[in-house]
């Protein structure tokens, strides 16, 4: 029996949506990987600056690295991590500006930011003066605590240079001129490891070079990004001029709102890992335990700048559509960048699983070491999935500007569920440096899992709508 030509007309429009579909995400899997590829390597070659310093500083002395240690665990909490999270209300300004074409608020926005987060850098500065009589009250040995004190002075410098850095870093990302922020990053790196090292050991400064080095190298990614900025024609649309207007100060309110948040949000995942790695320090044999967790932290936090590059892709691609008002365009990115990130997942599970009994020699000869590591891959492994998911959407909720929703999630999650079963695992049900991990294992999945609600019932016509309306009505 022939088919009817009402049927095949049917299933040729099928195939076509099919087809129209498939086309519209592959196009979309391209616009975010030019952007998470080369933001891989800015946040990575931005990260070694404090590894290489750190790596030196191991050279001159138990001392010297201890307190260089607690100093940028303590340093990133109050300091680095905040001025992260605050630029990221950026992502959501910046982006929808970009996307509604209204480019002279890209300019507005971004200095405003600088000017806020230039003002929140002073409180922290006067902290970190102090940061020896921190550290000795709660209970931190007193020349550890001096020599972490000297670093965090004359880290200081690094702290301005950031609160520059970090909006400039959102200006350029969400205009997907990602490039200068590639070889801006690996030149200051390139600066950075003769510098240290002249600082470390020829001119004998040892913590203090090492902070100052840091400082230099970060200034010099702020001259070079500046001078694109001013100079380039990729530019000339959005030119950032330094002013003290009007216009600049009310900005500043609109980018507060989402400014803490975002900070919030950041931050409360981001403590809950060091929290962790402090716990391990009250387990029976805290040695074995905190080795064992830095380095599946360390493992973890390597390839973390991989999902957290592709979350960066999908918040920039999602503030340009809904800023342009294409709702369907931004309902398309979150499938993209799903499909983007849980493949890099299924690769990266592979080879740790493939690896998990030597992965333990790169980091120590010790056998029982080297076999808790190889217990805890697996384990890390969940913790890789629930990363791919949760930075993705994370991206996603940034660039519709629905931060306060992620801190509620953050908290609940890793405060409310992760922390406390960390807790109860560790130390009531004596599963030890394992029970932790097992509890943050399942802080972040609560954390993917509202994400993957809030995104599945997301509304991105409104969503749309209220982005023009921020942009063009400044509510």
């Amino acid at each position: 029996m022939s088919e009817s030509p009402l049927l095949r007309e049917v299933e040729g429009e099928r195939k076509i949506g099919i087809s129209s579909r498939w086309d519209a995400l592959t196009e979309e899997l391209k616009k975010v990987s030019r952007i998470a590829l080369p933001m891989v390597f800015v946040a990575i070659s931005q990260q070694l600056v404090i590894t290489v310093a750190m790596m030196m500083l191991g050279h001159l002395g138990e001392l010297s690295l201890s307190g260089a240690a607690i100093a940028t665990s303590l340093t990133n909490v109050t300091g680095f991590s905040l001025l992260y999270g605050l630029s990221s209300g950026l992502e959501t300004l910046c982006g929808q500006a970009y996307g509604a074409r209204q480019y002279k608020k890209l300019s507005v926005y971004t200095n405003g930011a600088m000017i806020a987060l230039v003002i929140v850098c002073i409180p922290i500065s006067i902290l970190w003066v102090f940061m020896d009589k921190l550290l000795i009250l709660i209970g931190q040995d007193p020349l550890i605590s001096v020599e972490a004190r000297k670093y965090s002075i004359w880290l200081i410098p690094a702290l301005f240079s950031h609160a520059i850095l970090q909006p400039l870093v959102r200006y350029l990302q969400t205009q997907s001129l990602i490039l200068p922020m590639l070889l801006s990053s690996v030149a200051s790196l390139c600066f950075h490891v003769p510098v240290c090292w002249a600082f470390v050991f020829k001119l004998n400064l040892g913590c203090k070079g090492a902070a100052l080095a840091i400082g230099l190298s970060y200034w010099l990614n702020v001259f070079l990004l500046g001078v694109y900025v001013r100079y380039s024609s990729s530019c000339n649309d959005t030119r950032i001029s330094i002013s003290f207007s009007k216009e600049v100060y009310s900005s500043i309110g609109e980018f507060v709102c989402l400014a803490i948040p975002s900070a919030c949000m950041i931050c409360l995942e981001w403590w809950t890992y060091e929290i962790v790695v402090l716990l391990s320090g009250l387990l029976p044999n805290p040695q074995l335990e905190a080795s064992v967790l830095s380095i599946c932290l360390m493992i973890s936090s390597l390839h973390f700048f991989i999902p957290l590059s592709i979350g960066a892709g999908a918040s920039t691609r999602i503030s340009n559509e809904l800023g342009a008002g294409n709702s369907e365009a931004a309902r398309n990115v979150v499938t993209a960048v799903l499909v983007l990130s849980l493949s890099e997942a299924v690769i990266a599970i592979t080879a740790l699983l493939c690896s998990g009994r030597v992965l333990g020699f790169l980091f120590s000869n010790e056998k029982e070491v080297v076999d808790y590591i190889g217990k805890m891959v697996p384990f890390v492994c969940l913790l890789v999935v629930t990363d791919c998911i949760q930075s993705v959407l994370s991206g996603v909720v940034r660039g519709n500007g629905k931060q306060h929703s992620g801190a509620y999630i953050n908290l609940g999650s890793f405060y409310l569920v992760g922390l406390p079963v960390a807790s109860i695992l560790g130390f009531a049900a004596h599963l030890n440096g394992k029970g932790l991990w097992i509890g943050l294992n399942i802080g972040a999945a609560v954390q993917s899992i509202l994400l993957i609600i809030i995104t599945l019932f997301t509304d991105w016509q409104k969503q749309a709508d209220r982005a023009r309306e921020r942009i063009f009505d400044g509510n």
